[in-house]
């Protein structure tokens, strides 16, 4: 009996550390998805420049499965999209994270995530993320006019993580794990069966302390 294909689905917040996933698996050999779908990344001009997020509300919808028509993708990193008229967070949504279950039953799910307070800082810190974009929509778990401040993107962030816990309670297709821990890419080895090539640091805020992206 053939072995189900590997996909894999993180479900962490931005500036979690999905960048430095992403790049990880993609020098793992893995074909990566990252937020946006790139030109150069596909033939299929159906993609081009489409938001992971939004394909994956259009896969669920239409056809009941979130990765439908993304099929030469191995690897989801970054979910979530917010800009001025389209924010879409699949992660936080049980129902879609379900569908993708059923319709992938080799599914390998994965939560990047970092200390609260240091994650809710880069955010404050990431262009206009925390201080104007966050608090300006409306976002699952944080409505609008919510998480300007540190307290409150803290317990939006807890609420997230916390909720994953809950939802996949026991499961072995889920991994959380924190990406300031040594560990983590041994951990992330051992979840989804590929070796990772490298670990390190990318897409990190401008500062004299860079941090994981």
């Amino acid at each position: 009996m053939s072995q189900p294909r590997l996909r894999i689905v993180n479900l962490g917040l931005p500036k979690s550390g999905t960048t430095t996933l992403a790049r990880a698996l993609k020098l793992s050999g893995l074909k990566v998805a990252d937020y946006r779908i790139r030109i150069r990344q596909t033939d299929n001009v159906d993609l081009h420049r489409a938001f992971v997020g939004d394909l994956m509300y259009r896969g669920y919808y239409g056809a009941g499965d979130p990765l439908a028509g993304m099929e030469e993708f191995d690897v989801f990193t970054e979910l979530s999209c917010l800009r001025e008229k389209l924010t879409l967070w699949p992660q936080t949504d049980l129902a879609l994270l379900r569908a993708l279950r059923a319709a992938h039953p080799g599914v390998r799910f994965l939560a990047s995530r970092r200390d609260a307070k240091a994650l809710s800082g880069s955010m404050a810190r990431w262009s206009n993320l925390g201080t104007d974009r966050l608090p300006r929509h409306a976002i699952p778990g944080l409505p609008r006019g919510y998480g300007g401040t540190d307290d409150q993107r803290i317990r939006w962030i807890d609420g997230h993580y916390d909720t994953l816990r809950l939802f996949f309670d026991g499961a072995d297709d889920f991994l959380e794990y924190d990406v300031a821990d040594p560990a983590a890419p041994a951990l992330i080895s051992a979840h989804i069966g590929r070796d990772l090539k490298w670990w390190g640091k990318a897409n990190a805020n401008p500062s004299q302390n860079p941090e994981v992206a």
